[in-house]
């Protein structure tokens, strides 16, 4: 049985939207939701980077284009975008250690957008997903890419979990799938 809820599809599909809107409607229905997406930064009509933002509105650098990594650190890159993982980190580990601390009755939601490749840079934040996914009381509503290339390990632990239903984002369906989303994490993702 399902209990997790997760979006797939190709960059650029509106699996960031879905997931903000699903947000928006869960939090209106008095559930507890926290996490944080990702969000491109444009700079005169051209994407230079993203940025990891909090559900409470703390936001800071995933990557930038072309940046150097602070001295001493390695260098994690995806492409053209060089991974700020000090500031990833500092933004989305505190949410994930915080996830089914909530002191309401139901479930809490925890919202991981996204579990990719400049994510999966930090090993503590691959601890923390597989943390939250094992919290009793806490629903992971998340995305991850689809598959291209060499897998990523966690992503295919994710997508092959018995208790994790994953919903494929395409431009076609992608104004018709938010109730169905919102109503399989009320359901606890069954």
């Amino acid at each position: 049985m399902a209990r997790h809820v997760f979006l797939t599809g190709p960059p650029g599909v509106g699996k960031t939207t879905l997931i903000q809107k699903a947000s928006e409607v869960l939090k209106s229905c008095g559930v507890p939701v926290d996490g944080f997406y990702t969000e491109e930064v444009r700079q005169g009509g051209r994407r230079i980077g993203f940025d990891v933002v909090t559900l409470s509105g703390e936001r800071g650098p995933l990557s930038r284009t072309g940046s150097e990594p602070p001295p001493g650190k390695r260098e994690c890159r995806v492409g053209q975008y060089v991974v700020d993982l000090a500031s990833f980190e500092q933004l989305a580990l505190p949410v994930l250690r915080n996830a089914g601390s909530s002191s309401g009755p139901g479930p809490s939601v925890c919202v991981i957008d996204e579990v990719g490749k400049m994510e999966l840079f930090s090993q503590p934040f691959i601890q923390a997903v597989r943390r939250t996914l094992s919290t009793p009381g806490t629903i992971v509503l998340g995305t991850i890419p689809i598959p291209k290339g060499r897998p990523l390990a966690l992503v295919e632990e994710i997508r092959t979990r018995k208790d994790v239903k994953v919903f494929s984002v395409t431009k076609e369906n992608r104004n018709h799938l938010l109730p169905e989303i919102v109503a399989c994490v009320q359901s606890g993702g069954k």
